[in-house]
């Protein structure tokens, strides 16, 4: 849908196009940009955008970052994902001082901590631009103000917005698959998690404007969108016109030219049986479901406020289990959770042994300040270092288990780019999300190929195409 804002941000594209042009003129060839994302799928579908605006201005987007502007899309899940952003700008600034007239910014979660502001502002004033999560929408305005204000620090960050604005350009990564932004921030406050603080309270977008952009998508050769949200499960609830998730995805799923449909994230504790039946009858939506267990006990639930029990996480993945049988379940773990014991860690194993996922994020905790488990009494290291090694043995014998059933099997692979490791290979991703490589041509990627699983390495097959 066409918002009067995104009007008025367009207006400052056509603006920022006549400062971009004369920097060409000076430069004498197309000025370069490099946007580097660190974090998740929200962060990237950010830099999409970004990457849009950049591109229609007249940047060439790069890889390298000896360019003439380095945007770091940055990510404050953990404390040393500050601290690796720090060390990142340390290697900037002298890439700066050898070329003065690089321009540098920072967006994200991690510019929505006004303790890093103060920071930024203190010892790192070779910043040109600093922007958060919630005026993403606004870049090409803030380029303007940075060009109209050379050698000062620009800074625009919100503490929280109800503004929705997606009707601007984007540069997606693959042409054949994208992300979808259905809902923005997150409403939970997991004791360990600072997202809800940097990304505000849940907000969700109207139903029709979802539908108008994937239709877009799908016209433009698009054929799996991943619908994504901090949790999508709450989808809906806070509109005008309430609509469940389970009702948005019956009708992206009518979408012609739409094969594939993925989200993520779902929280367990209000996963319905609605959405468990829209996902068994549906033809589109994949076989594959990513539902963060976080820990097995529910006393450290109960510590994380994650709001279900062990016994409640175990019915609901078993239902699902027996409701859609091909189903893939991966998950995330977290061990050393202050206050965490040898007893909680064996009731994480148990439920790892009777849900038997197909892939699990294990991580060690790490205290991220400002959250209410940074001031919780920790657990050793040692100990955490051996229960962590119990769990991932655990998640590996179980998940090369499930994966590896389907040894033998053809199925159908969305071909997704050349193999990294050997150009004659293609890789593919199964319907469960898992990985496939196969000798195939270059031309395959973005097509459906039919593949013949015939060696599983673990988490990833190995095969042949079925002609």
């Amino acid at each position: 849908m066409v918002t009067e804002e995104g009007i008025r941000q367009r207006g400052f594209i056509e603006q920022a196009k006549s400062y971009i042009s004369d920097l060409e003129k000076e430069l004498g060839r197309k000025p370069t940009c490099c946007v580097t994302t660190f974090g998740c799928q929200m962060n990237a579908r950010d830099s999409e955008k970004i990457c849009g605006i950049l591109s229609d201005v007249g940047y060439e987007i790069i890889e390298s970052e000896d360019a003439d502007f380095v945007i770091f899309n940055t990510c404050t899940v953990r404390d040393n994902a500050n601290l690796r952003v720090y060390g990142r700008l340390g290697e900037l600034k002298s890439k700066k001082k050898k070329n003065p007239q690089m321009k540098i910014a920072l967006c994200g979660c991690m510019m929505q901590e006004p303790s890093v502001i103060e920071k930024l502002k203190k010892s790192y004033r070779f910043i040109d631009l600093i922007f958060g999560t919630h005026n993403i929408f606004k870049f090409s305005e803030l380029l303007c103000s940075m060009f109209e204000n050379e050698g000062n620090m620009i800074i625009d960050v919100w503490k929280d917005t109800n503004e929705i604005v997606e009707d601007l350009p984007v540069v997606r990564k693959y042409p054949y698959k994208s992300g979808v932004n259905i809902m923005f921030g997150c409403n939970n406050f997991c004791t360990y998690c600072i997202v809800p603080y940097v990304r505000g309270r849940e907000r969700s977008r109207t139903p029709e404007d979802i539908i108008e952009e994937i239709e877009r998508l799908a016209s433009e050769g698009v054929v799996e969108v991943m619908l994504l949200g901090q949790n999508v499960n709450s989808y809906g609830k806070n509109l005008e016109n309430p609509i469940s998730f389970a009702e948005l995805l019956r009708r992206v799923e009518k979408i012609d030219g739409i094969k594939r449909i993925r989200f993520m994230t779902s929280h367990p504790k209000d996963l319905s049986d609605e959405l468990i039946e829209v996902m068994k009858e549906s033809k589109k939506i994949c076989r594959h479901l990513h539902l963060p267990l976080q820990s097995g006990s529910t006393a450290i639930l109960k510590a994380m406020n994650r709001n279900y029990t062990k016994e409640k996480y175990l019915d609901l993945a078993l239902k699902i289990r027996k409701e859609i049988p091909d189903i893939s379940i991966t998950t995330d773990i977290i061990v050393g959770f202050p206050g965490e014991t040898d007893f909680d860690i064996d009731e994480t194993i148990d439920v790892i042994k009777k849900v038997k996922f197909d892939n699990a994020f294990t991580f060690i905790y790490s205290i991220r300040t400002g959250t209410p488990a940074a001031k919780m009494e920790q657990v050793p290291e040692e100990i955490v270092k051996k229960n962590f090694d119990r769990v991932l043995k655990t998640v590996q014998d179980t998940a090369r288990s499930q994966v590896g059933k389907d040894t033998g099997k053809t199925v159908t692979v969305l071909v997704e780019e050349v193999n990294e490791h050997d150009s004659s290979l293609m890789t593919g991703r199964m319907s469960n999300n898992t990985l496939v490589h196969f000798p195939g041509d270059i031309d395959l990627i973005g097509q459906f190929a039919e593949v013949k699983l015939e060696q599983c390495n673990g988490f990833y097959y190995f095969g042949s195409q079925m002609n």
